[in-house]
């Protein structure tokens, strides 16, 4: 399979977060840049990104984790979005309203039937992780 545009890669993206269904929690990231295996998003948390403390939710953290990963394993020669297998998630720091958040999802393997992947969210201003995450899928046989 030959690899997606950039641009084909961002409509892959707005297309899961257009449509009904949880995604769509994702209508603020956009896609910065992309290389085989390795995707780069920024987001601005914004108040329905929060809990109620209004710090970034530890579920939105989860879901740009699960679909940012994904995209990246989209960006790869074989292409296969997969299904999750294992998702495990380290909270380090909080990310506030109005700050900036930089995702960078990396495929560190993809072997025959699982890949695996790492995701990290960064505030864009200071540089400091706000969350780590680690996120294997199964591909098919």
């Amino acid at each position: 399979m030959a690899f997606l545009s950039l641009n084909t890669l961002r409509q892959v993206l707005r297309t899961m977060v257009d449509t009904p269904g949880f995604d769509r929690v994702l209508n603020k990231v956009e896609l910065v840049s992309a290389t085989p295996g390795k995707v780069i998003c920024e987001m601005k948390v914004e108040e329905e990104h929060t809990n109620r403390l209004g710090m970034l939710h530890g579920g939105m953290t989860a879901t740009l984790i699960d679909i940012i990963s994904t995209t990246a394993l989209m960006y790869t020669e074989r292409g296969a979005p997969g299904v999750s297998v294992d998702m495990n998630i380290t909270y380090m720091t909080a990310a506030k309203v109005g700050e900036d958040v930089v995702i960078t999802a990396q495929v560190l393997k993809e072997g025959r039937t699982l890949a695996f992947t790492t995701v990290d969210l960064i505030n864009k201003a200071n540089g400091k992780l706000i969350a780590q995450g680690r996120h294997t899928k199964h591909l098919g046989s």
